[in-house]
């Protein structure tokens, strides 16, 4: 009896868990750098923080701010327009910290502002162009999501957050 209880306990677990992917399958995490609209999985993002004060850290890549303590969790913190190349910017009341999950590994995401999390279907994604914003493993980008005339450039996060390869 306590094995069939079990395993009833189990397939429980595993509904709920393909219900929650279904539930956010097409949802994107939407952000702002330089005026261009850029998405993430939502699946990676864990919640969106307020900039707080970034210990910086010694010989790490010039994109890496440093460290911050997120309730008691030192997290590195990345910031997304150096790493895209482009320049500093002097942060505001809507620059945030968007922290991500890979894997094991919690990560934050300064960005200009954060918009929305927004529905893209699959059949509006397009694949990214040859060139463009690129590290030295591939691109960041993963593809164009279109609503409209609107365009999303929604991003790898494995290789945007690939610190080690820098």
């Amino acid at each position: 009896m306590t094995q069939e209880l079990e395993y009833a306990m189990d397939m429980d677990d595993e509904l709920e868990d393909e219900y929650y992917e279904d539930a956010q399958k097409d949802r994107y995490m939407t952000f702002e750098i330089g005026g261009q609209d850029y998405g993430l999985d939502i699946m990676h993002v864990t919640e969106i923080v307020g900039l707080n004060d970034i210990a910086v850290v010694p010989d790490v890549p010039h994109f890496v701010k440093g460290m911050i303590n997120l309730r008691g969790n030192v997290i590195p913190v990345v910031d997304v327009r150096l790493r895209f190349g482009l320049p500093e910017s002097k942060y505001d009341d809507r620059t945030c910290v968007v922290v991500v999950t890979l894997e094991t590994s919690t990560i934050g995401m300064i960005v200009d502002r954060v918009n929305e999390v927004r529905v893209i279907p699959e059949e509006n994604i397009s694949p990214p162009p040859q060139g463009g914003i690129a590290a030295e493993d591939g691109t960041f980008i993963i593809g164009l999501g279109r609503e409209g005339e609107h365009v999303t450039v929604l991003l790898d996060l494995v290789r945007l957050l690939n610190i080690e390869a820098e």
